[in-house]
C-alpha cells in the first residue's frame, strides 16, 4: 500500500512541479521516508507543496502581459451570440474597436490572475488527507475538479472587482452596454450586458483549463516524465491499491 501511494506522491509532484521540484520536497521529508516509508501524512505534505508549486507557475503564466491574449486556448473573445454585432461594426471601419474591447478583456483576465495564487494555497493548506487521497487516485481531473469546488466562489469575489476596474479605464464597459443594450431591442438572443460578470467568468474558466490540461496531460501520458514511475502509478496496481 506505501510503496503504490508513493509512486502516486510522485507522479503528482511530477505533474505539477516538475522533476527538480518533486525531488526537493521528497529530500526535505526524513531519511526513512525517501527509502520508501513515507507516512500518509507525509504524502499529502508533499502533494500539498507539489500543488502550491503547480498552481503559482499556472497562474503566473496567465497574469503575464499576453498570458490571456496570445494564449489561443484562454483568450477571451467576444461571445457568439455577439459576432453579428461584431462584424457589423467590422463591415462599417470599426473594426478595431472591437480589437480594442477584446484586448482589454484579456488585460483585464491577466490583472485578475495575479490575485489567484493566494486562493489556491488556501484551498490546499484546507486539503484533509481524504482529499489528498482521492486526488492520487482520481480521473484526469480530480485536482481540477478539487480546486472547482473550493475556490471558484473565492476567485469570482476577487476578480469581479480587479476586473471592474481594469474595464473602466479602457471605456470598454461603457462600449459594451451601449451596443448591447440596444441589440438586445431588436434581438432573441440576447448578450449579457454585464461585461465584468462575463469576463470574470472567462477568466476563471482559463485559470481552470490550464490548471486542467497539465493534470490530464501527466495522467493519460506517463512516458512523457519519468517513465517507470509514472507506468507504475497509472497502471493497474493503482486502481486496487485499497486492497
Amino acid at each position: 500500500m506505501k510503496k503504490i501511494i508513493l509512486a502516486a506522491s510522485f507522479a503528482m509532484l511530477m505533474a505539477f512541479s516538475g522533476c527538480e521540484t518533486a525531488q526537493q520536497v521528497l529530500s526535505s521529508l526524513p531519511t526513512d521516508a525517501n527509502n520508501g516509508g513515507l507516512t500518509t501524512q507525509q504524502i499529502v505534505a508533499g502533494l500539498k507543496e507539489a500543488l502550491t508549486v503547480g498552481t503559482q507557475n499556472g497562474t503566473n503564466q496567465l497574469s503575464a502581459v499576453d498570458g490571456f491574449f496570445k494564449n489561443a486556448a484562454v483568450k477571451i473573445l467576444m461571445p457568439p451570440e455577439a459576432q453579428k454585432v461584431v462584424s457589423t461594426l467590422q463591415s462599417v471601419g470599426l473594426g478595431s474597436v472591437v480589437d480594442k474591447a477584446v484586448l482589454s478583456m484579456n488585460r483585464a483576465a491577466e490583472d485578475a490572475a495575479k490575485s489567484a495564487t493566494p486562493i489556491f494555497v488556501n484551498a490546499i493548506k484546507q486539503m484533509t488527507i481524504t482529499d489528498a487521497l482521492g486526488i492520487l487516485k482520481g480521473g484526469n481531473q480530480a485536482a481540477t475538479n478539487y480546486f472547482k469546488n473550493k475556490t471558484t466562489r473565492a476567485l469570482t469575489a476577487a476578480f469581479s472587482p480587479i476586473v471592474n476596474k481594469a474595464l473602466q479605464q479602457t471605456d470598454a464597459t461603457k462600449y459594451w452596454n451601449d451596443v448591447f443594450t440596444v441589440y438586445n431591442q431588436f434581438s432573441t438572443n440576447k448578450v449579457n450586458t454585464n461585461l465584468n460578470a462575463y469576463v470574470t467568468s472567462k477568466a476563471i474558466d482559463g485559470i481552470f483549463y490550464e490548471v486542467g490540461q497539465e493534470e490530464a496531460k501527466i495522467r493519460q501520458d506517463p512516458a512523457a516524465r519519468v517513465t517507470d514511475i509514472l507506468k507504475k502509478v497509472f497502471g493497474s496496481s493503482l486502481a486496487t491499491s485499497g486492497s
